[in-house]
């Protein structure tokens, strides 16, 4: 299983305050949808996908089993830009349902 490298866990932890206003559950069946539409070109976004179409993106179940991964830490991750993802801009209740369906897949493994 792939892990997230210890700076971008540390990048989600500085950026959190910012994202403490979000923590409203989402609709992960929404999340799930958006991220087939937005995310699959270069993410694995289902259960049973075991690479991503881009080898350098890990899969959500990857993201969704790292150790210590918050919906917190999520929140902070898609809120700020990072040089190998597109500029793609969630709207607050996208980042919401994109959250609790990654953090849904926890129970699928």
């Amino acid at each position: 299983m792939r892990r997230l490298p210890a700076f971008v866990l540390a990048a989600f932890a500085a950026t959190a305050p910012t994202a403490l206003h979000a923590q409203e559950a989402g609709d992960p069946l929404l999340g799930r949808r958006l991220a087939r539409s937005e995310c699959a070109a270069c993410h694995a976004v289902e259960p049973g996908e075991a690479r991503s179409p881009n080898g350098f993106a890990p899969t959500f179940m990857a993201v969704a089993t790292t150790s210590g991964i918050s919906a917190m830490a999520l929140y902070a991750f898609l809120q700020t830009p990072h040089a190998d993802m597109p500029d793609l801009v969630l709207k607050p209740d996208e980042i919401r349902n994109v959250v609790a369906y990654i953090l849904s897949l926890q129970q699928s493994r």
